[in-house]
């Protein structure tokens, strides 16, 4: 892949990965795969705006589904390689990081509580 090239794959996935919903279920399948319904459940939200993103990541590429009987469990595509302790991924052009709490490392404490200026 040209420089060029790289950089515009780069910035699609950075975009893709910039809602915090799909942050939220990446986090979420850096501990394992899940089931559509699971991961709906732990975040809160209703089935058709978890397809919408759950169809985003994998039209980027950065989760696959596979269907297990009425389910569909969800992981991260191989390409998305992820580090020892599960706390990161490495994106190829760049290495997303997650702290304990589940937040990509760097936000501020405003950012994550919502409150920033």
């Amino acid at each position: 892949m040209t420089g060029d090239s790289q950089a515009g794959f780069c910035a699609r996935l950075l975009r893709v990965l910039a809602d915090h919903t799909r942050l939220r279920v990446v986090r979420m399948l850096l501990d394992g795969e899940r089931r559509a319904g699971e991961i709906g459940r732990r975040l809160g939200i209703e089935k058709t705006l978890l397809s919408h993103h759950l169809r985003v990541l994998r039209e980027a590429g950065v989760v696959v589904g596979r269907r297990v009987g009425k389910s569909v469990v969800y992981s991260l595509a191989p390409a998305m390689r992820t580090t020892a302790q599960r706390a990161a991924i490495d994106l190829g052009c760049c290495r997303l990081q997650f702290d304990q709490d589940g937040t990509p490392a760097g936000t501020s404490a405003a950012k994550r509580e919502g409150t920033a200026q």
